[in-house]
């Protein structure tokens, strides 16, 4: 093989390897459950279950908006008050005090902070107040969420705790034991 037969067959190569690469790809998107890939998504939801000995339930929807996303709550089975509310690690559900959720969403390596702080975690929502019945409602818009990248949601968890976050206590807001816990998943956008 001389000189120029040695680079034509590099070129033939590279073009396969690209080629190949936008193939699977493809079919990688194509057999994605809602056919987006990560920036089309716009909306998600987490569905919340009690934690061992509770009774909290709920559902939490994320929307995309202009300003963030939307955090739209609706959670019962609560004490009356402040409970402290966030966005952990993991997706994970599976350990009966809600533990296997892991720590704050953190991938900044901020500290610990209210959710209209410009430095807090991604994973900081604050507080959701219950009344007497134990029903409890919040509407906000993040603007440190994503759907996408390093500050994404998707997939992590969601924890409702017995007491209310202080919003300064390191690394967790002293808000005590987990009373429920979801899993963020994609939502099919209304």
């Amino acid at each position: 093989m001389n000189k120029s037969q040695s680079y034509l067959a590099i070129i033939v190569l590279a073009v396969m390897s690209v080629a190949t690469a936008n193939l699977f790809g493809q079919q990688a998107d194509e057999s994605h459950p809602n056919n987006e890939t990560s920036s089309g998504i716009t909306m998600a939801i987490a569905v919340l279950n009690p934690t061992a000995g509770n009774n909290v339930s709920g559902t939490i929807t994320f929307a995309k908006v202009e300003n963030g996303i939307k955090v739209v709550a609706t959670v019962s089975g609560l004490t009356e008050g402040k409970h402290g509310f966030h966005i952990h690690q993991y997706g994970d559900c599976s350990g009966a005090d809600g533990k296997t959720a892991g720590g704050h969403f953190n991938p900044t390596a901020m500290k610990h902070s209210a959710p209209t702080d410009s430095i807090r975690h991604v994973g900081d929502i604050g507080n959701i107040v219950a009344d007497a019945d134990g029903n409890a409602t919040l509407e906000w818009v993040d603007s440190h969420m994503t759907f996408e990248g390093a500050s994404s949601i998707i997939g992590r968890g969601v924890i409702i705790h017995a007491g209310e976050d202080d919003l300064t206590s390191q690394p967790t807001g002293a808000a005590g034991a987990r009373v429920a816990c979801g899993v963020i998943g994609i939502a099919k956008a209304e």
